[in-house]
């Protein structure tokens, strides 16, 4: 199972929906959108050692609790998440958000700019947690610090993107490394 299927998951779809206020297939899809967005993101910024200590520190503060079982979208905190985001993304943060909301929703209708900017915040923290859960401690000291964690990440992640392990956020045959293009490539260092 790929990462991004393992995350979609543990979220329960129908109650995403209602947070959202859209139909289950639209937050399904939108979901499948910036689950990738946000993995690449974090891959891109550990690429660099900075941003990868920066990231090991991050992804230590988050329980894997939240996702074991199933994610339960009232322990989600968007304020967090809204935090996470801006590190991932940086000053691309709202051209990532206009990317993302202009691919086709359900039925070819756009899933829209504020819907996205609207569930990154929330699926920000789950991300961060399947990593936790992922990483299983390796990011403390001692551990994946510096470069490390983009090598786990890397094996971690894989085919997320459409490449191998420790492909950029650009790189692949398609699909959503080709449609964000570079916006991710560079990440916030």
């Amino acid at each position: 199972m790929s990462a991004v299927e393992e995350i979609l998951a543990r979220i329960p779809m129908s109650e995403l929906a209602d947070r959202l206020g859209v139909d289950e297939p639209t937050a399904e899809r939108a979901a499948r959108q910036a689950v990738p967005a946000l993995l690449g993101g974090i891959q891109a910024n550990t690429d660099d050692p900075g941003g990868a200590s920066s990231f090991a520190r991050a992804v230590d503060q988050h329980d894997a609790a939240l996702v074991d079982g199933g994610v339960d979208l009232r322990q989600v905190d968007a304020t967090d998440g809204n935090k996470i985001v801006g590190h991932v993304f940086g000053p691309q943060r709202e051209q990532v958000t206009q990317t993302l909301g202009g691919v086709g929703g359900v039925d070819g209708k756009a899933l829209g700019q504020e819907l996205i900017a609207k569930l990154l915040p929330i699926l920000a923290p789950i991300v961060m947690s399947w990593l936790a859960s992922k990483l299983g401690g390796k990011t403390s000291a001692g551990g994946a610090s510096g470069g490390g964690l983009g090598d786990v990440l890397g094996s971690v992640l894989g085919s997320v993107l459409g490449g191998g392990a420790g492909s950029g956020a650009g790189s692949g045959a398609g699909g959503l490394g080709d449609l964000l293009g570079g916006l991710l490539g560079g990440g916030r260092k």
